[in-house]
């Protein structure tokens, strides 16, 4: 058995981040707890580069104190992302599939919606370019011409 002595033990996550994971867990049908703390941390981050201003603030303030300073460490992007774009973006940064990156965004928006007041979660949609709604299980509803 190969062992790492020099392994750092997982720090233990507050009471509110820990129900957060399992929610994303159960939503995403992930096997491990860990699994889905790599999905949170992963779109959180991605999160955490397109939102600014109050909607940044005000959905760190929601969250559980973990997935808000991963949110909130991410300098944001000068060039906001599609919905699509995030999630190619994310894929690419992990090497994992469209496919898989789109389950993991969706599995987490569903966790941050469930935190966040819904008036938020419309703000957030309203500041960020299209294709996020269908992300966070909304339709994505465009004015008439």
């Amino acid at each position: 058995m190969i062992s790492d002595r020099h392994a750092q033990p997982r720090q233990p996550y507050g009471t509110a981040y820990e129900q957060m994971l399992e929610k994303v867990r159960y939503e995403g049908a992930y096997p491990t707890r860990d699994k889905a703390d790599e999905a949170v941390r992963l779109v959180l981050a991605g999160l955490g580069r397109q939102l600014t201003g109050e909607e940044r603030v005000d959905l760190a303030a929601c969250l559980p104190l973990e997935a808000a300073r991963v949110l909130t460490a991410q300098i944001p992007n000068t060039q906001p992302l599609t919905g699509w774009a995030f999630v190619k973006d994310l894929a690419a940064r992990t090497g994992a599939s469209l496919a898989t990156t789109r389950w993991d965004t969706g599995s987490v928006f569903s966790a941050v919606a469930a935190y966040a007041d819904p008036t938020l979660i419309t703000r957030i949609l309203h500041q960020l370019p299209t294709g996020y709604a269908l992300l966070f299980g909304r339709a994505e509803l465009t004015p008439a011409a």
